[in-house]
């Protein structure tokens, strides 16, 4: 089956959309961050993020907030106590996350491991494969599980 294309410039396509948010400096890396290291406080990004500046994570964390990906939460009267967390938009980022670890793993294991051999997401992060997939390991399962049927019917 042929899939089914929308008929829209360019300029609304889903990815180009997506990109708006995602595809500006720091986004993936604070969104990283938050996911895959629990970090949740202005300075833990600081600190850990060689090259961030604290203007440039205070843009990037109001343009992840106005666009509903996280959640900026006061813990004290004082207000001092701010942290950081993922909504229910943001969670559903990590299999975009994922994608770029996938990615990164096989094809720049050199910059990514010491020994420089590429691995499979399921040595990286055995335990959090189905949180890290989601949807999509749903949606493959439906998928491979069709073909199955499909397959062993002819």
């Amino acid at each position: 089956m042929e899939p089914v294309l929308p008929k829209v410039p360019f300029e609304m396509c889903p990815i180009w959309a997506s990109l708006g948010v995602f595809g500006r400096k720091w986004s993936l890396i604070l969104l990283r961050d938050m996911f895959f290291l629990k970090y949740d406080k202005f300075g833990q990004f600081l600190r850990n993020n060689l090259g961030l500046t604290p203007r440039a994570l205070s843009m990037r964390l109001r343009d992840l907030q106005r666009e509903g990906i996280i959640q900026r939460v006061v813990f004290s009267d004082e207000k001092r106590d701010v942290r950081y967390k993922l909504t229910r938009k943001g969670l559903d980022s990590i299999p975009i996350l994922t994608a770029f670890i996938q990615y990164g793993i096989r094809h720049h294991a050199d910059r990514v491991f010491e020994d420089g051999k590429p691995r499979k997401l399921s040595q990286v992060f055995p335990e959090k494969q189905p949180l890290m997939l989601g949807k999509l390991l749903l949606a493959y399962a439906r998928e491979t599980n069709a073909k199955l049927e499909t397959g062993s019917q002819q």
